[in-house]
């Protein structure tokens, strides 16, 4: 795949001086160099890959983990068959120990199985270790629950995630290739469902785009921005902005924290744009058009507009939401969907 344009990176951080509130209102990707080198995670995959197994069999809880595991002939990235249909691996439950070992004996195969611990969330599998592995979110009243991602090399394909997202790259090496937003249209999102983890994902396949079926893919790529996070280095990934991760290591972990920067009684944006589909996508388009009018009105443009010229006691849905409206509204959709 052609390289993007290098990242912005920053240099010299340290997680207390961390402008987490300026990077969010700026809405860009930023490579922050070194923020976790003092990590003890990091300083042990340093010295060794198997330093940093030990390290992490240290905390592990012996709770049964969830993971993916596919054969050597899905050359590390999770995906879908020939006719998108069903996913190309399976998943697997087992002690976090086992896949450790598991991922332990493949380190010289030349065509590993692939193996993938996603979004783990370590106060629960791995109790204790944030002591000593933490970016400090927690001290600039950020609550992001601390996540970790363990496997050998594996291919996250291109996605999207509604919370902001800062990654850290603990053990082994990572390029992340990114996408604004309004790219979308020239990634051609798989299925709804299934997903191989969750998200929609880029039916592109990055290391051998064809363009003669996906050509909106060479527009896409003008506007990429790539990066190569060793181990220490983060990434700060706006909300919402689409991103192609690679693990480049037989070994690789990531530690990520993921956040909204609203009020939690906000529902989230996905089931708005399933019953949207629902609703009104198969309309005719006379009455799509009219429709995309009355979103721009009373969603899409100004927040204030659509209520400013009624008293604030008639306003209800039409001023912001708080707690005791956003329960109101929930009640009001449940019952009117299940009529």
């Amino acid at each position: 795949m052609p390289d993007g344009v290098a990242m912005r990176t920053l240099e010299g951080l340290q997680p207390d001086t961390l402008p987490l509130a300026a990077l969010v209102a700026a809405g860009e990707p930023v490579v922050l160099r070194g923020i976790a080198r003092d990590w003890a995670l990091v300083q042990a995959g340093l010295r060794s890959p198997q330093e940093a197994l030990a390290y992490l069999r240290g905390f592990d809880a012996g709770l049964p983990v969830q993971y993916s595991f596919g054969g050597p002939e899905i050359e590390g990235r999770p995906f879908y068959n020939d006719d998108f249909t069903q996913l190309n691996f399976e998943v697997r439950r087992g002690l976090l120990t086992q896949v450790l070992d598991e991922i332990a004996d493949t380190f010289d195969a030349p065509k590993p199985p692939t193996y993938y611990v996603a979004s783990l969330l370590i106060e629960r599998a791995l109790p204790g270790f944030a002591q000593a592995n933490d970016a400090g979110l927690a001290g600039q009243g950020i609550e992001a629950s601390a996540s970790i991602w363990i496997g050998n090399r594996v291919t996250a394909s291109c996605h999207y995630d509604t919370p902001d997202n800062l990654a850290c790259c603990a053990v082994g090496r990572r390029r992340f290739t990114l996408f604004p937003p309004e790219q979308i249209d020239n990634l051609y999102p798989g299925p709804l469902e299934p997903t191989p983890g969750g998200q929609v994902v880029s039916v592109v396949d990055f290391d051998r785009p064809d363009f003669d079926r996906h050509p909106r893919f060479r527009d896409a790529l003008a506007s990429a921005q790539t990066a190569e996070l060793e181990p220490g280095d983060a990434i700060f990934i706006p909300s919402m902005w689409w991103h192609h991760v690679r693990s480049l290591e037989p070994f690789n972990v990531l530690v990520n924290y993921w956040w909204r920067s609203v009020p939690s009684f906000l529902s989230s944006p996905l089931p708005a744009l399933q019953h949207a589909m629902w609703a009104l996508r198969d309309l005719p388009e006379r009455e799509k058009k009219a429709w995309a009018k009355i979103f721009e009105y009373y969603v899409f443009g100004p927040g204030e507009r659509a209520g400013q010229h009624l008293p604030d006691a008639a306003r209800g849905e039409l001023a912001p939401f708080d707690e005791m409206q956003a329960r109101r509204t929930r009640a009001q959709l449940l019952g009117r969907l299940n009529r």
